[in-house]
């Protein structure tokens, strides 16, 4: 007689699964590789964030943009009044004495902006006009017009930023282009990486469950064995343990095949109580791959050596800088334009009169202690430090993509192998189970060439998932396709929209 402790044991993985289900029978959903990989690049929020980064980058580049076209802006001063003492000095005897100011002015100006990328300079065109309304000692009003004016601003021997951002900035957007391309690939790898986590344990959850009711049928064929005494009570006792021993296992990994679930269901935006049936291909593309191509393709489209590029610019724009803020400096500032002014607004266009300011404006450090020679030298230590961390970084990535190669080349081997291990393991196991009816197989041979089983089996998968990981690793790096043999791309204008 059956022991009650002992049904609660065999109805457990049945209990288990159906409470994880939430006690609803949900129709599962036919999935490929491919197709959990296209839901994520849809629904996970790792594609949404790269998607807003590249946005984001692409403004900011907008914004570059902008600066080098014309600019129209208005500016306005308007009612501002004035009822206070002042010092003002009178202009004939200058004497200074606080006077009363009672007045308002208000004032327009229409600036037509253009910065010279060449000079690092900025010229405006513009128009300005005045009103003052005088409310003390007398009532006056009077009208200040600059019907047209060109200003022009010029640092002499300074640092041009222009002429640096005309460097980087088009070589960032261009990183920010296929930084979102190898941020994709990982949400692909990502996305593969839980699509065979969910295949691992569903093959042991079949492997478990197929041990559990091979060890059942034992233990019912061992009852038989030992009422007709064929069999020692121990050896029986042998066989009603690892009965046991395959239904809590079952139970095991029940739990970690629904836990497995959930974390794909969450990163491909299903909810949790979703039942998935999964479409497993390990077929896997007869492909080799030659490490020269692949570093000739990697340093070509990945962000890498653009990213290494712009570093070396930035390291001599510092040195720049820091050598234009060191000695002489010099400012030009030059207008030209016509001017008027009456008492009357029509007559304020009347007999305008030429207007012409040019200046340049010098800073000679005469003694600053070696400040600006030492900001000069730490610019260029700092420099020296990037190089040097740069052509480290090219030896160690160089190094990284020959290992990622031979890794690829390598894995499909290792999975013909561990694949015919598998089938052999699986042989051996079905005839110990023929063999162990006939008396001719102990309980703990068994048992050993099941764990063998198991693991050739988890072996096999774990080496298919490996050559897909490293598979999409070297789509990543490269932003090569392997197995169609083109370069990665994307509509980057729909991005955009």
């Amino acid at each position: 007689m059956k022991r009650p402790f002992l049904r609660v044991l065999l109805l457990l993985p049945a209990l288990l699964a159906h409470s994880l289900c939430g006690g609803q029978i949900i129709g599962p959903r036919t999935l490929t590789m491919q197709e959990v990989i296209q839901l994520a690049q849809e629904n996970s929020i790792s594609s949404m964030s790269n998607r807003n980064n590249f946005v984001a980058s692409y403004w900011n580049y907008r914004s570059y943009k902008a600066q080098l076209l014309p600019s129209l802006s208005l500016s306005a001063n308007l009612g501002e009044f004035n009822r206070s003492l002042d010092k003002l000095q009178d202009f004939n005897t200058g004497a200074v004495a606080f006077r009363s100011s009672y007045n308002m002015s208000n004032r327009v100006t229409l600036n037509f902006s253009q910065n010279i990328p060449l000079t690092g300079g900025q010229v405006t065109l513009s128009t300005d006009m005045q009103r003052l309304d005088q409310y003390s000692p007398s009532r006056l009003t009077s009208y200040y017009a600059q019907p047209i004016y060109l200003s022009y601003a010029q640092s002499l021997w300074g640092y041009n930023q222009f002429k640096w951002e005309k460097k980087t900035q088009p070589k960032q957007y261009e990183v920010a282009k296929r930084q979102y391309i190898e941020s994709m690939e990982q949400v692909n790898q990502t996305a593969a990486s839980y699509f065979w986590g969910y295949v691992r344990e569903k093959e042991k959850y079949e492997r478990a469950k197929k041990s559990f009711e091979d060890s059942k049928r034992l233990f019912a064929a061992g009852q038989t064995r030992f009422e007709m005494g064929t069999i020692t009570r121990d050896q029986l006792m042998q066989i009603e343990v690892s009965m046991l021993n395959d239904s809590l296992q079952l139970s095991l990994v029940t739990v970690s095949l629904r836990s497995s679930l959930n974390r794909l269901c969450s990163y491909i935006g299903y909810k949790e109580d979703t039942e998935l049936n999964l479409q497993i291909d390990y077929d896997i593309p007869d492909v080799t791959l030659d490490y020269d191509d692949m570093l000739d393709r990697a340093l070509h489209n990945s962000s890498f050596q653009l990213s290494q590029d712009i570093e070396y610019i930035e390291a001599e724009s510092s040195i720049a800088r820091a050598k234009s803020e060191r000695g002489l400096s010099a400012r030009l500032n030059a207008r030209f334009g016509m001017s008027g002014s009456s008492e009357k607004f029509r007559d304020t266009f009347i007999e305008l009169k030429d207007q012409e300011v040019i200046g340049v404006q010098l800073n000679i450090p005469i003694l600053d202690w070696g400040l600006a020679r030492g900001r000069v030298r730490m610019a260029e230590a700092r420099a020296q430090t990037t190089r040097n961390r740069l052509e480290q970084n090219m030896i160690d990535y160089r190094q990284d993509l020959l290992t990622q190669v031979m890794q690829f080349n390598n894995q499909r081997s290792r999975c013909e192998i561990s694949k015919r291990a598998a089938d052999l393991a699986e042989e051996s196991y079905e005839l110990a189970l023929k063999n162990f009816s006939s008396s001719s197989m102990t309980m703990t041979q068994l048992d050993q060439l099941k764990e063998k089983r198991d693991d050739a089996l988890s072996n096999y998968v774990s080496n298919v998932a490996d050559f897909w990981n490293f598979y999409f690793a070297i789509r990543r790096t490269t932003l090569y396709d392997p197995k169609s043999g083109k370069d990665i791309s994307v509509e980057f204008d729909n991005l955009i929209k």
